[in-house]
């Protein structure tokens, strides 16, 4: 009975009323049951938090004790002051008994952002949610304390401004004391690594095969600039697998890849190897017949005002590199002389790319509108949604033989995937320029292994 009794004092003190002290059972029991739930409650949810290598660090139990120990103190404090021996424990209680509740609310919005089921936008809010509720629990209890006892106005302002003061600063300090806590990784690019940097892509380029005369043959080039996560690289990988196994590219693949454990068996992927990757397909293939498959995957980066810059994210600490901008990589791809073109970009906000790459021989096709989120980038994955939908439920199916049928497919793929997961529609586009249309079903035929009897090469 005293501990559900706790349980609405708690409820009705986030709500600032004083009927909290009409249901406060202020045992001492009370308080050691409370004092362990909620210890209990934050250690859930520093599990739910922390990295996947991370480790039990006491230091941060101790930080936490901090506010149950000032708890108490106030109880004393307030007892002595109003001759009132009763209210000892009911500052810790109610504070306890309310942390508890939200720690458990936070634990479960946490795992829902571990299972990849929130928002996006959520990502970069949860962390000022989590302090603004531990700043109420403390702010309201001050509260309902102020009306009880009637303190003066002044002290009803001056205390819960500088109380809350103490808890924002409280809390942006402890931040670097969680209960689990990663150990500190610092990365750093070996000698071995450094030295294979400089052969890797000269290898690469040297073991592509040289064009079939006749035959439009297809390249790829596969691009993942963000080291930070392994769902890029892991995307682009599968991607070149795919085509090298299905599609007919083998021999003919490159991919360039920002990762800490690729360093020496993969480019990395910068703008310099971008532009030595264009250069070194386009003297195998023939410009005139022959196509460049490009795959990108990575964050798409947006400004101070939340506007979409048209830049990929580019991160390989400790290499501090140039981001990835479409101006820029139009103008890399004119610079290589490769005509003909299928560019697919994996990344939020990746419509901004297709202005400024379009052209008469250019196919494009992004994981979203210029203005959308796209979703699946999460750490546990190995493809993001538009990923899994493009490559694994579509362009692998034998029975979607025209980009069309891939691109199509691919939309209906990822809009039941963001459906059942609550998020707002990416809205995946493809562009394709007029030249390329016309060339399409001839590249099609190569790619996919169907027929083309006739094909009108006249511009549209």
């Amino acid at each position: 009975m005293n501990f559900f009794a706790n349980l609405m004092a708690a409820f009705w003190m986030l709500l600032g009323s004083t009927r909290a002290f009409g249901w406060v059972k202020p045992t001492f029991g009370q308080f050691v049951l409370f004092l362990i739930l909620a210890l209990s409650a934050n250690i859930l949810f520093a599990y739910l938090s922390a990295m996947t290598d991370s480790y039990f660090n006491e230091q941060g139990l101790l930080s936490y004790l901090v506010w149950p120990s000032i708890m108490v103190v106030a109880g004393i404090i307030l007892a002595k002051r109003s001759l009132n021996y009763s209210l000892l424990f009911v500052p810790a209680i109610l504070w306890l008994t309310a942390d508890t509740l939200l720690i458990l609310l936070q634990s479960g919005i946490q795992f829902l952002e571990n299972k990849g089921w929130l928002a996006i936008w959520l990502h970069g809010i949860l962390p000022n949610v989590f302090v603004l509720l531990f700043v109420w629990q403390t702010t309201a209890l001050l509260w309902v304390f102020a009306k009880r006892l009637h303190w003066s106005w002044w002290e009803r302002v001056l205390i819960p401004l500088a109380t809350i003061a103490l808890l924002v600063i409280w809390q942006k300090n402890v931040v670097n004391q969680p209960i689990f806590k990663t150990k500190e990784q610092k990365i750093v690019l070996g000698e071995q690594a450094f030295y294979a940097q400089t052969v890797l892509l000269g290898q690469a380029i040297e073991h592509l095969h040289k064009e079939q005369k006749g035959v439009p043959d297809w390249y790829f080039l596969g691009i993942a600039p963000y080291a930070d996560q392994n769902v890029f690289a892991s995307e682009v990988l599968q991607a070149q697998k795919l085509f090298d196994t299905q599609l007919g590219t083998q021999n003919r693949s490159i991919s360039l890849i920002n990762n800490p454990q690729t360093w020496q068996d993969f480019p990395i992927a910068s703008r310099s190897n971008i532009e030595r990757s264009l250069a070194g397909i386009a003297g195998k293939m023939n410009p005139q017949e022959d196509v460049l498959f490009m795959m990108l995957s990575s964050h798409g980066t947006v400004d101070e005002e939340n506007q979409p810059t048209g830049e990929l994210a580019v991160v390989n600490p400790p290499l501090e590199l140039d981001q990835i901008d479409a101006y820029w990589l139009k103008k890399a791809l004119d610079n290589s002389g490769i005509r003909w073109r299928v560019i697919v970009v994996s990344a939020c906000y990746s419509g901004a790319f297709i202005n400024p790459l379009k052209d008469p021989y250019t196919m494009i096709i992004t994981a979203s509108a210029a203005d959308k989120p796209s979703f699946g980038c999460t750490d546990d994955a190995d493809l993001t949604y538009f990923g899994r939908a493009f490559l694994e439920q579509s362009l692998a199916d034998k029975t979607h033989d025209t980009w069309q049928a891939v691109f199509e497919h691919t939309v209906q793929r990822v809009g039941e995937k963001e459906t059942l997961m609550g998020f707002e529609p990416s809205q995946p586009q493809m562009y394709l320029g007029a030249e390329m249309a016309v060339m399409l079903p001839e590249l099609e035929s190569r790619l996919f292994g169907t027929k083309v009897t006739s094909i009108d090469k006249t511009p549209q």
